[in-house]
């Protein structure tokens, strides 16, 4: 092309943007290609996206490589999930650690999650909750709903259900599907059906499949039978 992207007007860039998938992947590639702060890593997701795990891995460690913290969070999910890369817990981990401890709050609920389960590292449910906690400071709503799990289950913590339900609901606000349903739960328990069912209904539309055979699962068991279908 005759221009390079740092030539471009404005209204070309959008005009690109708004085009065909393949237009804007080789416009966000070119960024990346020059060196754009952002465009490495988000060409890495669009790469992952469209299954091309491999190469997605490759522009993560690039970006990684230039400080870009999310794009180091990426690296770690690759590890833990082997997109593009064989499995390995403890360089995932690490990953999340070093994201974590400058501050991304993904790296902070990923790090979090692997000191849960001890995946790459010693399990500490202690530390997991203050890194849980630190992230939903920041307004991360999945952590919220893990948060709110360690005060429903009295998990090293005192066992709390108000603060449980206050977490909860916070998640589910922030869009978590999970802390949505959770939230929804608390609700039928509380014999508040008719405001559950639309936390229920939201859940459903973004939760992953495998979650929503859960909850129709634990519907279908509860005395609320009858909210299955929305699953």
């Amino acid at each position: 092309m005759s221009n390079t992207i740092g030539q471009l007007s404005a209204d070309a860039i959008a005009a690109r943007l708004s085009g065909s998938a393949e237009a804007r992947e080789a416009l966000v590639r070119e960024g990346a290609e020059a060196g754009l702060a952002e465009a490495p890593a988000v060409y890495g997701q669009m790469l992952l996206d469209r299954g091309r795990e491999r190469e997605g891995f490759a522009w993560f460690n690039r970006a990684a490589a230039q400080g870009h913290l999310m794009a180091l969070n990426m690296v770690g999910r690759c590890y833990d999930l082997g997109w593009g890369v064989s499995v390995d817990k403890v360089r995932a981990a690490e990953c999340f650690r070093v994201a974590a401890e400058r501050g991304l709050d993904w790296g902070m609920y990923n790090y979090a999650a692997a000191l849960a389960l001890g995946a790459g590292l010693a399990r500490d449910r202690k530390a997991a909750l203050a890194w849980f906690r630190k992230a939903a400071a920041r307004g991360h709503a999945k952590s919220f709903n893990y948060v709110g799990s360690f005060h429903e289950d009295g998990d090293v913590i005192e066992r709390d259900l108000a603060r449980a339900a206050e977490c909860y609901l916070l998640a589910a606000q922030g869009g978590d599907f999970r802390g949505q349903f959770n939230h929804a739960r608390l609700l039928l328990e509380t014999g508040r059906a008719d405001e559950a069912r639309p936390w229920l209904e939201r859940c459903a539309t973004t939760a992953t499949p495998a979650f929503r055979e859960k909850a129709r699962s634990w519907l279908c068991g509860s005395p609320w039978s009858e909210l299955e279908g929305i699953f």
